[in-house]
């Protein structure tokens, strides 16, 4: 059946607005600054981007000096980040097995894909062996308190007001299936304690942790944000030689 990305991938390109460049409200609101700015203090002059989709974030990079190529499993998706960017390098492959050598790049970027991954592990594994000797893996994704009940969403009042986020079976690693604006795809709950395991077992440093806020956008979203983050940002640093 697959993980949906096929079926859906024009439905997220519209929910990511203006053809697929604006990005949605926690990429334009929430992640976005605190991406670019971790990118910008790195001074990197390469970079993957793992799960590039429709290559937006491929695109950013562009504009902020780094040279980036990305790397998707989905076809579609790829087609329209090869129009939106004629010269830009976009290629089909997978985050379990890249098809680059050994410390290729100085960031590789994973924004928002490892819970589209099933074995994620490996995909970090790949990650870290195209990184190079002190460069830095960059990696944004949903907290484990959100994406452990992500499926059910708020708990509301009779007036459809928000009471709170459940949190259920959190340290069961699983797949669930999301439905939102005419996109169905399959995510994967983790704990936040099997992606930092896996990070240290490949021997990485962190460098940089955060469960941003929200910094513009509407009051209604900025307090939702507030109430119950939706994002983890982690930079994880490979030890220099």
């Amino acid at each position: 059946m697959g993980n949906g990305w096929d079926s859906s991938a024009l439905a997220w390109v519209e929910s990511m607005g203006e053809q697929g460049e604006r990005g949605d409200w926690g990429r334009q609101h929430v992640l976005d600054p605190v991406m670019m700015a971790r990118v910008a203090k790195g001074g990197f002059s390469n970079a993957l981007d793992v799960g590039c989709g429709e290559g937006r974030f491929c695109r950013m990079l562009k504009q902020a000096g780094v040279e980036a190529i990305g790397v998707d499993p989905t076809r579609q998706l790829l087609e329209l980040a090869r129009r939106r960017d004629p010269t830009g390098d976009y290629r089909l492959g997978r985050a379990e097995r890249l098809e680059f050598a050994d410390a290729s790049f100085g960031l590789v970027v994973s924004y928002i894909t490892l819970v589209d991954i099933p074995d994620f592990r490996a995909a970090i594994g790949e990650m870290t062996r195209v990184l190079k000797p002190g460069g830095s893996l960059l990696m944004a994704n949903l907290t484990g308190f959100t994406s452990a009940c992500a499926d059910r969403g708020w708990v509301k009042d009779g007036r459809g007001q928000d009471l709170h986020f459940p949190v259920d079976r959190y340290l069961d690693e699983r797949p669930l299936w999301l439905e939102w604006s005419g996109i169905r795809i399959e995510n994967w709950h983790r704990p936040l304690s099997a992606y930092m395991s896996a990070f240290l077992d490949n021997g990485l440093a962190l460098k940089y942790f955060a469960e941003p806020d929200s910094l513009s956008g509407t009051a209604a979203h900025r307090e939702r944000q507030h109430r119950v983050p939706w994002f983890v940002v982690m930079e994880w640093q490979r030890p220099a030689l």
